[in-house]
């Protein structure tokens, strides 16, 4: 239990932010399924991979995921869509 006023209020904007980021990352994790089994459906356009392009971006930015960890998730969906396209 925090001691000092200073680390009271600390310990509550903490646990402000941390509900904010999980529901933020949540929501990005959510895009990025509805994308992929829509995508496997064949029920997909060019809106909603914006969407979820913008969405991993947010969350990099945002620091929610490492840019790196972005790159690689957006590389694999692009992958997907156009292996889908070819066929």
């Amino acid at each position: 239990m925090p001691n000092s006023r200073d680390s009271r209020k600390r310990d509550r904007q903490s646990k402000a932010v941390r509900v904010h980021n999980r529901s933020a990352k949540s929501a990005m994790r959510s895009a990025v399924k509805k994308f992929e089994y829509n995508l496997d459906e064949g029920k997909t356009d060019a809106n909603s991979l914006r969407l979820v392009v913008k969405a991993l971006d947010t969350a990099a930015r945002k620091g929610l995921i490492k840019k790196n960890t972005a790159a690689r998730k957006k590389s694999r969906i692009m992958k997907k869509v156009n292996k889908l396209e070819k066929v």
